[in-house]
């Protein structure tokens, strides 16, 4: 077995030619995936608990109407901002690994980022301007519909288009 063929059985990125094989900005692969970073996009989905908790208070105010001054509460931060408040063991890693992701991915999630907090911000601008709670539960509605499918959309960037890879492995097996 040539030195190839021993690197190819031992590191499947290699042989795929992803170019996760020498990280984001310096950082290794193995550095990144022990802090829950993906490799390929230098991105964490742990930024997106925070729009996740946002939803998560707006899916409560039809039924708990109380919630909307919890969801009042919530205030937007970025990226940085996120991992520099929580306890993400890898929190000063992620900022790092996000300042030297590719920038054209980077901007593709900040648009995303970006909508959800106009979204999040205009609807709680909105709840401050109404007192009835059916217009609150209106309101909260609204802006989870939105809101969520983006969730989704910033997950798939932070994910990367090769998440899909299992798809195509599923394909290949049931064609055989």
């Amino acid at each position: 077995m040539n030195a190839t063929a021993v690197q190819t059985s031992q590191d499947p990125d290699a042989a795929s030619g992803r170019s996760d094989v020498t990280g984001v900005g310096g950082i290794s692969p193995e550095e990144l995936r022990a802090a829950n970073i993906n490799p390929r996009t230098g991105l964490a989905t742990d930024y997106l608990n925070h729009f996740n908790e946002a939803v998560m208070l707006l899916e409560m105010i039809p039924d708990l109407p109380d919630c909307a001054e919890d969801f009042l509460a919530w205030h937007p931060l970025s990226y940085s901002e996120h991992f520099h408040a929580s306890n993400f063991k890898g929190r000063d890693l992620a900022v790092r690994a996000y300042e030297a992701a590719d920038p054209e991915i980077r901007a593709e999630f900040d648009l995303i980022t970006d909508n959800m907090t106009s979204i999040l911000t205009a609807v709680a601008d909105a709840m401050r301007q109404v007192s009835q709670d059916h217009s609150r539960a209106q309101l909260a509605e609204r802006a989870t519909s939105w809101v969520k499918p983006l969730v989704m959309a910033a997950g798939g960037v932070i994910n990367g288009p090769e998440q899909d890879a299992g798809e195509a492995d599923v394909d290949q097996i049931m064609t055989a």
